[in-house]
């Protein structure tokens, strides 16, 4: 497939921080502590930064926080399915806070290393079994034209109920719109997961790239 949705910035310059800094948990607010409060810490007793910044928009994060939860964990489509589609979609989208965070939660739902490296190159990468093929496929023409082809459809529809195929089109877009905030926001990932890099664009769309962050 041809690389035409990659001419994206791929991150915010070396040298800037955050245009959101995640609230410091002293300046918590007693709203801020509510809200925040049944979200799992990390390992090393913080939250992550992406829900310590969209909380500076206390109304919106209040609605947004159980359908984002709904989706990632009590949706209907398996854990491995989900988490492939939302790597596909931080890949496409450059969203390298998004890849980073579910990287781990894919290595959980047993999607091999291979497999997480190999996300990167698309649905036409040897190696992806049929139906995993699809997903990337159906990740890649929702990212590139805000719809799924009448074959694609029909090809999900052998594999998925029809709550199944509308959960995977809200499931990508429910990653686009993460993805947007946390680009443009430059949310960073915290330092236990800095290791999960994003793979580089590769093909016609990797030069465009270069340079396109300059704005920033």
């Amino acid at each position: 497939m041809p690389d035409e949705h990659h001419h994206r910035p791929d991150r915010l310059a070396a040298d800037t921080g955050p245009r959101l800094a995640p609230l410091c948990e002293d300046d918590w607010d007693p709203l801020t502590r509510e809200l925040l409060a049944p979200i799992p810490r990390d390992a090393d007793g913080h939250l992550a930064h992406v829900f310590t910044t969209l909380v500076r928009h206390p109304g919106l994060f209040e609605r947004f926080l159980p359908f984002g939860s709904y989706l990632l964990s009590e949706g209907r489509l398996p854990d491995r399915t989900r988490e492939l589609l939302i790597l596909r979609t931080a890949y496409n989208t450059r969203a390298d806070y998004e890849w980073g965070r579910h990287v781990p939660l894919a290595r959980a739902a047993g999607v091999t290393d291979e497999e997480i490296e190999r996300a990167g190159a698309g649905p036409d990468a040897q190696g992806w079994s049929p139906a995993d093929a699809r997903l990337l496929r159906a990740a890649d023409e929702l990212h590139r034209d805000a719809r799924l082809s009448a074959a694609t459809w029909s090809a999900l529809a052998a594999d998925h109920d029809e709550a199944q195929l509308i959960e995977i089109t809200m499931l990508v877009g429910q990653y686009h719109m993460v993805a947007f905030f946390l680009n443009s926001a430059g949310t960073r990932l915290e330092p236990g997961y800095a290791s999960e890099t994003l793979p580089e664009p590769t093909g016609a769309g990797a030069d465009a790239t270069e340079g396109a962050h300059d704005d920033v």
